[in-house]
């Protein structure tokens, strides 16, 4: 019996001399992390840490290499013979490692202190902070993002003095501007909902080298949740509730995330209702009838009223009410470590979203214009496919290749006053499909020289159609019963078809000089095809029907980045940038405020070419920075709106009929050069365990060199401060927001983008419109909020927006902003 149990003993003892077992930790905490999943570079095997972190790893042959992965950590990559010097490994926290971290710039993860641009992250503890009704207010909170909107269902992001299809908007990887993305304001970013983002980045400047035509303002870049697998085949539910006062909003999302060994997936259903939204009554700005609503159509689909009603409460904004569903599909598939794939459906349809600046545009005689004018259902549906390399070979370290196809799908519905019977409908429908393919690859072992490399290629088909319905309406109940007969209405693009298909190429370098400098270049050539053709010219006839333009550009970046210390960064660099015309430049109709605009077939592309500095200091053992950046933007061939003559296709004046009214024409036109510069100041950081404070402060400026002209999309001063307070699980946050006044003669007249006719009404009989308008009033605003963290799976919030109820419009807005709201929401876990 003794010799039995010293056998036993030897043995146990052998075995465990012969096992190699590791504790997988935070290296924020120390603490063990559970479901760490490690395996080999094929995942032919698959091993999983347990609740204290640990992994017995012997089962690995020597000298192969381990990959480390946890969907909370940046992924780790060890070779087994370094892990016998230690028990113990260490990842990364991925929300930590985000302040360092962004993909925009490059399509591939670098290191923040080795980019020279200025970029912005918003994570999703930001994201539920902040507590957006829409993708739009969650951009208004980004630092030196400002948000126009000519309706509540919108929302017009400005960087830089850019915006509309100056600035790129892409979600996960997926270029959303699209062929008939507009000059002006554009609606479209709310069609992401904030209940499926994980985070937001925004690169400021142009950014032609990795994303070709339209990033001039910069690149917003939105990135849905993310997937994870796990040993334990995990099942979470969540389901968010919020209400709001101000325009009795309801929203209501559903998310469901299934996490498997092979596979997860994430299901996400979110469906939000806006009822009309009421304006601040604090008329600190002195104007007591600004903005208000004395009157609004009660018009409908089925009902039709000759005449405007009175408004019992002028604060209330009738017509602004709008409902938007949106769906989101995620399934990841890991096959090994080299090969994932990733399967992204999303869809968003809004109903019918009143235009509410056009809804309150009187006539000449004083009335209003319009019976109804609403977007109809904003529809995008995507679907993509990602294949995601991780060294596949000598010239791959890293790299994806996005096959997408988009379908878009937009309408604008209107009928008058004066022609209460008689409405029109306008619609638009593209198809995009694009194919976008990013690599990158370490010229060295220890990643100091990294070249990236790729592709792309979009298509975009718009078709364009547009019909008017003669209404049989009941006299007895006003009630419209259906359709007499149709008549002929100009549609928006050219409806005999169009299409614009884009092709481009990039390479970039990024080295490490040494420990203190970094060097960043890149090169892209793009080319770019547009056809269209006219075939109806009952309304406008142009010189030639058909039409088709080539264009090509070739944009280069230089960056340095100069680290003196662990806790600084100074920062510079060159860039250049291009916008190449599309369908909606060079072929759209459309009538606003009496004028309308053609289109000019000879349209050029417009370039930017950019210089800045930024330094970014950090304090407190790097928890608390403070960055500032300015810069100077050079546009040559700029593009702006112009009178327009569509006979001779160049600037002058000339007037044409148009809906049964005579009207100036305008059109895009290239003129020569003109400039923007500008400057930010932002900090954020904690102080202690408790405090964290945030504020900035953004200034703009820009101006024609040709005609001196001021810009129009130029915000005027503006900046937030904002403190948060933690304790065990409250946080406590209290912001205060302000925005400098806009005068007259800092408006771009000519143009019409500024909406000088939204500001107060001074003289109303003036000769000119500097005269008659006072431009924007300055407005200032005071936030708070209450975060609790009942456990694990229950979160609640409390937030007052504009405490004291102030009244003002956004720069550029046809509507007023929100006046005080409550907003109550809770998050459970299941």
């Amino acid at each position: 019996m003794d010799r039995i149990i010293i056998l036993f003993l030897l043995f146990l003892v052998g075995s465990q001399v012969g096992a190699q077992s590791l504790t997988v930790l935070g290296s924020d905490s120390s603490l063990p992390i559970k479901g760490v999943s490690v395996s080999n570079k094929d995942k032919s095997i698959v091993l999983y840490s347990d609740k204290n972190g640990q992994v017995d790893i012997t089962i690995f042959e020597e000298g192969v290499d381990l990959f480390f992965y946890h969907h909370l950590y940046l992924k780790e990559k060890l070779s087994k013979s370094s892990l016998k010097k230690s028990d113990e490994v260490f990842l990364d926290r991925l929300t930590e490692a985000l302040k360092e971290v962004v993909v925009s710039v490059t399509r591939s993860k670098q290191k923040k202190n080795r980019i020279a641009e200025q970029i912005e992250v918003v994570s999703s503890r930001d994201i539920k902070n902040i507590a957006p009704q829409s993708s739009a207010d969650l951009l208004a909170k980004v630092p030196s993002i400002k948000v126009q909107k000519s309706q509540f269902g919108g929302g017009s992001p400005v960087l830089r003095g850019m915006e509309a299809n100056r600035v790129l908007l892409v979600v996960d990887g997926v270029r959303m501007n699209n062929a008939i993305y507009r000059k002006g304001h554009l609606q479209n970013g709310i069609t992401v909902s904030p209940s499926i983002l994980d985070r937001v980045e925004v690169l400021f400047g142009p950014s032609a080298v990795m994303y070709g035509s339209d990033a001039l303002g910069g690149v917003i870049h939105y990135y849905t949740k993310s997937l994870k697998t796990s040993e334990f085949n995990e099942v979470e539910s969540s389901i968010f509730s919020r209400y709001s006062s101000v325009n009795n909003e309801i929203t209501t999302s559903l998310g469901t995330e299934l996490s498997f060994q092979k596979w997860a997936s994430y299901t996400s259903v979110s469906y939000s209702n806006f009822g009309d939204l009421k304006m601040g009554t604090n008329r600190k700005h002195g104007y007591e009838d600004w903005g208000k609503v004395f009157e609004y159509s009660n018009n409908s689909k089925t009902f039709a009223n000759p005449t405007s009603v009175i408004n019992e409460d002028p604060t209330l904004q009738k017509n602004t009410g709008f409902s938007q569903l949106d769906i989101l599909q995620k399934v990841f598939i890991p096959i090994s470590n080299e090969l994932e794939l990733l399967f992204n459906v999303q869809y968003s349809e809004s109903s019918d979203i009143p235009r509410f600046d056009r809804l309150t545009e009187y006539t000449s005689s004083g009335d209003l214009k319009f019976a109804e004018w609403s977007y109809g259902p904003q529809k995008r549906f995507m679907i993509s496919s990602q294949v995601l390399l991780s060294e596949v070979n000598n010239w791959i370290d890293n790299g994806t290749i996005t096959v997408a196809y988009q379908d878009i799908t937009e309408s604008r519905i209107q009928r008058k006053f004066s022609e209460i019977d008689k409405r029109s409908y306008r619609n638009e429908n593209v198809d995009v499909f694009s194919v976008n393919g990013d690599f990158s690859v370490g010229l060295t072992k220890r990643k100091d020289r990294i070249f990236s490399y790729g592709f792309e290629l979009v298509y975009n088909k718009v078709h364009s159609k547009s019909q008017g319905d003669n209404l049989i309406i009941d006299p007895n109940t006003s009630l419209i019963t259906g359709v007499s007969d149709n008549y002929k209405v100009q549609s928006r693009y050219p409806d005999g078809g169009s299409d614009y298909f884009t092709q481009a190429v990039y390479a970039e370098y990024r080295q490490d000089l040494n420990s203190k400098n970094t060097l960043n270049t890149g090169l892209r050539f793009t080319g770019t095809q547009l056809n269209a053709k006219w075939i109806d010219d009952t309304f406008i006839t142009l010189p030639d029907s058909d039409i088709s333009l080539k264009n090509a550009a070739l944009t280069a970046t230089l960056g340095h980045v100069y680290k003196p210390t662990r806790n600084t960064k100074f920062s510079a660099v060159l860039s250049s940038g291009f916008r190449s015309p599309n369908v909606d430049d060079v072929g759209k109709i459309r009538e606003k405020g009496g004028n309308v605009t053609v289109p000019n077939i000879v349209l050029k592309p417009e370039f930017a070419y950019n210089s800045e500095i930024g330094v970014l200091q950090y304090f407190n053992n790097r928890l608390f920075s403070v960055g500032a950046n300015a810069y100077y933007t050079l546009l040559n061939n700029y593009i702006i709106r112009a009178p327009f003559d569509i006979n001779t296709q160049q600037e002058g004046d000339s007037e044409i009929e148009y809906d049964g009214e005579m009207a100036k024409v305008f059109a895009n036109v290239n003129r020569g050069q003109a400039y923007i510069y500008g400057g930010s100041v932002n900090f954020r950081g904690e102080i202690d365990e408790h405090w964290l404070f945030r504020g900035g402060v953004n200034y703009t400026k820009g101006k024609t060199y040709d005609t001196r002209e001021n810009m129009s999309s130029i915000p005027p001063i503006f900046g937030n401060l904002g403190v948060t307070y933690k304790i065990k699980k409250f946080d406590f946050d209290i912001e205060y927001e302000f925005n400098a006044a806009k005068k007259p003669s800092e408006y771009n007249i000519n143009e019409g983008i500024d909406n000088i006719e939204q500001t107060p009404v001074v003289d109303e009989n003036a000769d000119s419109e500097i005269e008659k308008y006072a431009g924007t009033p300055s407005w200032e605003l005071f936030h708070f909020s209450v975060f609790y963290e009942v456990s694990r799976d229950l979160e609640l919030q409390f937030r007052i927006t504009n405490i004291f109820d102030r009244h003002y419009k956004e720069f550029a807005s046809g509507i007023s902003a929100p006046g005080r709201n409550f907003s109550a929401s809770v998050r459970y876990l299941f």
